[in-house]
Protein backbone atom coordinates (compact mmCIF):
# COMPACT_ATOMS: atom_id res chain seq x y z
CA UNK A 1 0.00 0.00 0.00
CA UNK A 2 1.34 3.45 -0.82
CA UNK A 3 0.73 6.61 1.18
CA UNK A 4 -2.74 8.15 1.01
CA UNK A 5 -3.36 11.86 0.42
CA UNK A 6 -5.88 13.03 3.00
CA UNK A 7 -7.75 16.34 3.06
CA UNK A 8 -9.75 18.12 5.75
CA UNK A 9 -12.87 16.69 4.08
CA UNK A 10 -11.62 13.07 4.14
CA UNK A 11 -9.76 13.17 7.49
CA UNK A 12 -12.66 11.74 9.51
CA UNK A 13 -13.22 8.85 7.08
CA UNK A 14 -9.58 8.02 6.23
CA UNK A 15 -8.04 8.52 9.68
CA UNK A 16 -10.52 8.50 12.55
CA UNK A 17 -12.78 5.81 11.10
CA UNK A 18 -9.97 3.58 9.79
CA UNK A 19 -10.01 -0.06 10.86
CA UNK A 20 -6.19 -0.14 10.91
CA UNK A 21 -3.75 2.19 12.70
CA UNK A 22 -2.97 5.36 10.72
CA UNK A 23 0.25 7.37 10.67
CA UNK A 24 -0.59 10.94 9.67
CA UNK A 25 2.21 13.08 8.22
CA UNK A 26 1.43 16.81 8.26
CA UNK A 27 3.72 18.32 5.63
CA UNK A 28 4.09 21.09 3.02
CA UNK A 29 5.77 21.33 -0.38
CA UNK A 30 8.18 24.06 0.83
CA UNK A 31 9.30 22.11 3.92
CA UNK A 32 12.81 20.64 3.55
CA UNK A 33 12.61 18.15 6.46
CA UNK A 34 9.20 17.01 5.16
CA UNK A 35 10.80 16.17 1.83
CA UNK A 36 13.58 14.29 3.66
CA UNK A 37 11.18 11.86 5.37
CA UNK A 38 8.80 11.51 2.40
CA UNK A 39 10.68 8.65 0.69
CA UNK A 40 11.07 6.78 4.02
CA UNK A 41 7.32 7.03 4.66
CA UNK A 42 6.60 5.72 1.15
CA UNK A 43 8.89 2.73 1.80
CA UNK A 44 7.32 2.10 5.21
CA UNK A 45 3.83 2.23 3.66
CA UNK A 46 4.92 -0.61 1.35
CA UNK A 47 6.61 -2.57 4.15
CA UNK A 48 3.66 -2.37 6.56
CA UNK A 49 1.18 -3.14 3.77
CA UNK A 50 -2.37 -3.54 5.05
CA UNK A 51 -1.35 -3.45 8.74
CA UNK A 52 -0.87 0.34 8.82
CA UNK A 53 -2.13 3.21 6.68
CA UNK A 54 0.23 6.15 6.12
CA UNK A 55 -1.65 9.34 5.34
CA UNK A 56 -0.19 12.64 4.19
CA UNK A 57 -1.95 15.95 4.86
CA UNK A 58 -0.72 19.06 3.03
CA UNK A 59 -1.08 21.78 5.68
CA UNK A 60 -1.24 24.59 3.11
CA UNK A 61 -4.32 23.14 1.39
CA UNK A 62 -5.86 21.65 4.54
CA UNK A 63 -5.43 23.94 7.57
CA UNK A 64 -8.29 22.59 9.73
CA UNK A 65 -6.96 19.11 10.58
CA UNK A 66 -3.55 20.30 11.82
CA UNK A 67 -5.19 23.20 13.69
CA UNK A 68 -7.53 20.80 15.55
CA UNK A 69 -4.52 18.73 16.64
CA UNK A 70 -2.46 21.76 17.68
CA UNK A 71 0.25 21.29 15.05
CA UNK A 72 2.71 24.18 15.32
CA UNK A 73 5.57 22.94 13.16
CA UNK A 74 6.09 20.42 10.40
CA UNK A 75 6.79 17.67 9.73
CA UNK A 76 4.43 16.54 12.49
CA UNK A 77 3.56 12.87 12.72
CA UNK A 78 0.61 11.41 14.60
CA UNK A 79 -0.43 7.80 15.05
CA UNK A 80 -4.15 7.15 15.34
CA UNK A 81 -5.54 3.87 16.61
CA UNK A 82 -9.29 3.34 16.91
CA UNK A 83 -9.83 7.01 16.09
CA UNK A 84 -7.61 8.32 18.90
CA UNK A 85 -4.08 9.74 18.90
CA UNK A 86 -1.79 7.20 20.58
CA UNK A 87 1.54 8.87 19.79
CA UNK A 88 3.02 11.87 18.04
CA UNK A 89 6.40 13.36 17.18
CA UNK A 90 7.77 16.34 15.32
CA UNK A 91 10.70 16.78 12.98
CA UNK A 92 12.55 14.59 10.54
CA UNK A 93 14.00 11.24 11.56
CA UNK A 94 15.77 8.36 9.82
CA UNK A 95 13.65 5.54 8.40
CA UNK A 96 14.76 3.05 11.06
CA UNK A 97 13.71 5.44 13.82
CA UNK A 98 10.32 6.05 12.21
CA UNK A 99 9.77 2.32 11.75
CA UNK A 100 10.54 1.45 15.37
CA UNK A 101 8.32 4.34 16.60
CA UNK A 102 5.42 3.04 14.49
CA UNK A 103 5.96 -0.57 15.60
CA UNK A 104 6.03 0.45 19.28
CA UNK A 105 2.85 2.49 18.91
CA UNK A 106 0.67 -0.01 17.08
Amino acid sequence: MSTVAVTDDTFETEVKNSDVPVVVDFWAEWCGPCKQIGPALEELAEEFGDKVKIAKVDVDSNPNSPMQLGVRGIPALFIFKNGEVVSNRAGAAPKASLKSWIEESI
